[in-house]
């Protein structure tokens, strides 16, 4: 399976990816308009093998399958005060 991704230029390391290049149509409108302009960065052959670097690569497949897009938003930080660091504080 193919996939086009792109980066939103609104929403910092906010990425699409489609099945189809451009194919926006699939998307609903308040995504659409949440993400902002949107640039082509890459198109990626998704297969079983494939790693990518935060997000589950079965997680896009299946996501590209059912609704033909899939969204990989910025990974959470950690909140200092309620993580476990290690010290004996």
């Amino acid at each position: 399976m193919h996939a086009y991704v792109y980066k939103s230029q609104r929403k910092a390391d906010t990425y699409l990816y489609l099945v189809a290049r451009d194919d926006f149509a699939c998307l609903p409108e308040p995504l659409r308009a949440q993400l902002g302009p949107l640039q082509f960065v890459l198109e990626v052959a998704l297969t079983p093998e494939r790693k990518l670097a935060r997000v589950d690569p079965a997680v896009v497949r299946a996501n590209l399958g059912a609704q033909r897009f899939h969204v990989q938003f910025p990974p959470t930080m950690a909140d200092p005060m309620t993580e476990d660091w290690g010290t004996d504080g």
